[in-house]
């Protein structure tokens, strides 16, 4: 064992600068470290029974664990111990060429990183050697803590556990012949939602299977044992049968123990060396053996069984993160180093190895590295609605979706069973509910393209996940229920705003919200949405749009449509509403931010402008115009559609985002729209939506009416009275704050 110098050993190559420690040859290396097993044209490994083939492996995996250990330890920070244990699982499916690799499990990420630099793939960000590599972990502008869009090789972002899996389901639908494995951590598994998610996926598109579920079964979660620690192989088999999946390939450590360990999670890097051969070599059949079913048709699962922290620092949730103390020279991480540290040429093999495997570094051959080719939509038929007239938002929006999913067949909407409780049955009926049922009556059949799990996090998951991978979704969504699909919307697009490449937008659609609401009481009446969405617009690539119409609402889908790396939100309702704007002032309004709905034409008293977000609430806002132009006042109502341009350019972290939209709305345009005597912000749903008008306004006198909380009631208009939102509190505030 050698420490090494800055140049390192002499024999090491370039890249390796940096590692601390070199190992002594391993047993047999002559006969099985000679030459890549992955040949210079090759993609994979010609068998999976070679024992070159598991042997390199094995140093594909204790190269991982070791870069893993070594970038963590350099910063004393970060979380080792999950990788650990996946190891040569991870080694196993990069030597069968599948690189597509996801995962659910942010905290794997300084692993994935190191598997992005054994292959090169972070030359692209001017990592070239191990020093670069450890400088570079978890800093601005380098690596991040957790999985992002801006690392090269990286297919999707990891944070928030019970995510991957959409991904994954993503590109094996849009990329059929490609296998795409998503690890899964024991603290993920506790998740209710991927187990539910990937049988909703498989019944509805039930010849999709070649991606692959690999569960790191390591007994342990973050900071205790794991909720599934307790079962047994036969209990874990069973739970994965009855989720539909036909073939269950489990690969236990335990069965190659011969260092006795304790207990049913054992290490195998404290086997003999024959010992960790025997279950590389299991691994890597194994993974064979399921990437193999999983692309003929079959739903096929792995499940890797083997002790959390395997081969690092400590063991068990223990091994979970590194805390201040273990520095580079803590002796727990000096000796973990040392035993998985390897012999200069290795390295180089195990990187030709990882380069070479499914031909090219991930940088060049992973499938979100290119711009996925869409099918050209040309100009869809916006229908212009005369002015007066009472339509239904929803429904014109649905006119439109239905025309992208005729014109776009990847096209995919994800609904909760809702799309006809949301004046939405035009897209049902152009584009059918994918169900494995076909009814006429209910619009549905195999090949749809409507996706309707009662679940939102998988409607959304699927939809941005379709986004992110570069194909055109929709999330639809009753207001009320969308809560638990805001996580990954969140995830996606703040991964979009560092994304290397352009994709189209995340676009969701909420309707059916508060006001609309009121007979079913509080349980569907959720404006925290807004709320939600609120923050995330100083994101800088977060768009909530409050069309004013039927008209308007066209004109924001189709901005949406034509927009890319940015999250765009919808809020539109489902009842008759006056049309208000033209096709032509609603492009306009979403471009400005906000639109000038109503001037008054009188003299005399003071200007109160109205500042509303928002299509319904708008009904009492015209009564309280009425009431104030009857007394002498004069009144703008300005709808307020598009908020973050609204903004001021330093409000906002536009600058940051890879695809920046800097465009705001100018002081001299938001003064002609929002000055005034007294202005009052208006919302059916959150205050804090109406920030940015709040934020510039220079009028002497301002309030705010908006949403309180729900209650049981008979009538919009009583949900909205039981709110304050009346025509007759409005205007009786803006004579109080001119008289005051």
């Amino acid at each position: 064992m050698s420490k090494t110098s800055p140049s390192g050993a002499p024999s090491a190559p370039a890249f390796s600068r940096g590692i601390q420690y070199f190992g002594a040859l391993w047993p047999d290396a002559a006969r099985h470290a000679a030459a890549p097993a992955i040949g210079a044209n090759a993609r994979a490994v010609a068998s999976a029974a070679d024992p070159a083939a598991a042997y390199q492996t094995l140093l594909g995996a204790d190269a991982l664990r070791y870069l893993t250990l070594q970038i963590t330890g350099t910063k004393a920070s970060g979380h080792p111990g999950g990788f650990a244990s996946s190891a040569e699982a991870y080694a196993a499916l990069v030597m069968l060429g599948h690189i597509n690799i996801v995962t659910e499990v942010g905290h794997h990420a300084p692993g994935y990183y190191s598997a992005m630099f054994l292959d090169s793939s972070l030359e692209a960000m001017d990592i070239h050697d191990v020093e670069q590599l450890r400088a570079r972990f978890r800093e601005r502008h380098g690596l991040l803590g957790h999985l992002s869009g801006a690392i090269p090789g990286i297919l999707s972002p990891a944070g928030p556990l019970g995510q991957g899996q959409h991904f994954a389901m993503t590109g094996a639908l849009l990329h059929p012949g490609t296998l795409f494995p998503v690890t899964l951590g024991d603290g993920g598994f506790g998740e209710p939602y991927v187990m539910s998610a990937l049988l909703h996926f498989h019944v509805a598109y039930p010849k999709v299977t070649n991606f692959l579920p690999v569960l790191i079964w390591n007994g342990y979660s973050q900071e205790h044992h794991s909720m599934v620690a307790t079962w047994n192989n036969a209990q874990m088999l069973a739970y994965w049968k009855a989720h539909g999946f036909d073939e269950v390939v489990l690969v236990d450590a335990k069965d190659f123990d011969d260092a006795g360990q304790d207990g049913a999670y054992v290490d195998s890097t404290r086997f003999s060396f024959a010992g960790r051969l025997k279950f590389a070599q299991a691994m890597l059949e194994s993974a064979d053996r399921a990437a193999k079913s999983a692309l003929s048709g079959k739903l096929t699962a792995m499940v890797v069984k083997q002790l959390k922290g395997a081969g690092v620092h400590a063991r068990g949730a223990k091994s979970h993160n590194l805390y201040a103390q273990h520095t580079l020279e803590h002796e727990d991480v000096v000796g973990a180093l040392k035993e998985r540290a390897l012999w200069p040429e290795a390295w180089q093999l195990v990187r030709d190895n990882f380069a070479r495997a499914g031909g090219g570094p991930a940088v060049r051959t992973a499938v979100t590295e290119s711009v996925l080719e869409l099918p050209a939509l040309g100009d869809l038929p916006l229908t212009e609605f005369p002015k007066g007239e009472s339509k239904v938002p929803s429904t014109a929006m649905g006119a439109l979706v239905a025309e992208v999913g005729l014109r776009d067949r990847r096209f995919v909407v994800t609904n909760a069973d809702g799309n006809e409780a949301s004046g939405m049955a035009n897209i049902n009926q152009a584009l059918k509910i994918r169900h494995p049922n076909a009814d006429a009556l209910y619009h549905q059949g195999p090949e749809g393209q409507v996706y309707e799990p009662l679940n939102e996090d998988a409607c959304a998951g699927l939809a941005a996940g379709l986004a992110l991978f570069g194909s055109r979704s929709l999330w639809l969504s009753y207001e009320s229920f969308a809560i638990n699909g805001l996580p990954i919307f969140q995830t996606v697009t703040q991964a979009m705003a560092e994304l290397r490449r352009p994709t189209p937008s995340v676009i969701a659609m909420f309707t059916a919200g508060a006001l609309e609401q009121g007979r079913n009481g509080w349980t569907h009446q959720r404006p925290e949405v807004e709320a939600y969405f609120a923050a995330l617009m100083r994101n800088g690539n977060v768009y909530p749009l409050f069309p004013t119409d039927a008209n308007l609402i066209q004109a924001a889908f189709d901005w949406a449509l034509k927009s890319r790396n940015k999250g765009v939100a919808i809020f539109g309702s489902k009842s008759p509403l006056p049309v208000r704007t033209t096709l032509e002032q609603g492009a306009r309004a979403i471009e400005d931010g906000a639109v000038m709905l109503h001037q008054s034409t009188n003299t005399g008293k003071a200007t109160v402008v109205f500042a509303v977000t928002g299509d319904m609430v708008l009904l009492p806002v015209y009564e309280a115009k009425e009431q104030l132009e009857r007394d002498g006042y004069r009144v703008r109502i300005v709808s307020v559609v598009n908020p973050r341009k609204l903004y001021r350019p330093h409000d906002v972290a536009w600058e940051s985002c890879a695809m920046p939209d800097g465009k705001f709305l100018s002081d001299e345009a938001f003064h002609a729209l929002f000055g005034g005597d007294a202005l009052i912000a208006i919302s059916g749903g959150a205050a804090a939506m109406l920030e940015p008008v709040l934020l510039r306004a220079t009028a002497p006198r301002r309030d705010v009416f908006a949403w309180k909380r729900g209650e049981t009631t008979a009538s919009t208009g009583e949900i909205m009275a039981f709110n304050g939102l009346t025509g007759a509190a409005m205007a009786e505030r803006a004579k109080q704050m001119l008289q005051g």
